[in-house]
């Protein structure tokens, strides 16, 4: 398969051959690598790190003794990676607390240490937070019907994960301001 636009190549293995068998060393050498280029690029959790040495084809006994050490050597931390993953959510997408949660389980992560790295929000604080991100939304819609909306605002921040009540709230607060903001 070449690549004609960059002028390289690569080299086209035939199916007939069978792939080459590493030795366990050279596995876990390779697993170690992997692992360092993977949480060099971002923040993984174990579950997410065991799916990729997996997918590399690494023997299972050889990646868990892997992971296992870079646990042990806090380069992979479940509890860290939840928190951090949080923060990002709460910071970059406003999603809220179930959303959150979906994701972190998705990505693998103990039950227990999703509801540590989620205990301090509340409903108080996702309101606010739900409240500011209609607020800025209405501001780019002023030019549409107050049932239009209404309608977008309460689709967009059910899809960040905000409760029904939540949602009502901070609909009700972002018309307020923006009657407030022509008068």
């Amino acid at each position: 398969m070449a690549f004609a636009n960059r002028g390289r190549s690569r080299i086209r293995q035939n199916d007939s051959e069978p792939a080459p068998i590493l030795t366990p060393e050279k596995q876990e050498a390779r697993a170690r690598n992997v692992l360092l280029f993977q949480l060099s690029r971002s923040a993984k959790s174990k579950d997410q790190c065991r799916k990729i040495l997996e997918k590399r084809g690494i023997d299972s006994e050889i990646a868990e003794k892997v992971l296992d050490r870079f646990e042990e050597a806090q380069i992979i931390d479940d509890a860290v990676f939840a928190r951090a993953f949080t923060n990002s959510r709460i910071r970059g997408k406003g999603l809220a607390k179930t959303a959150i949660a979906r994701e972190l389980r998705e990505k693998g992560v103990d039950q227990e240490l999703i509801e540590t790295a989620l205990q301090d929000l509340d409903s108080e604080s996702e309101l606010v937070r739900a409240t500011e991100l209609a607020v800025a939304r209405v501001r780019r819609m002023s030019h549409l019907e107050k049932v239009v909306i209404q309608r977008r605002i309460g689709g967009f921040l059910a899809r960040k994960g905000y409760s029904g009540s939540i949602v009502q709230s901070a609909t009700r607060v972002a018309l307020l301001e923006a009657v407030k903001s022509e008068v």
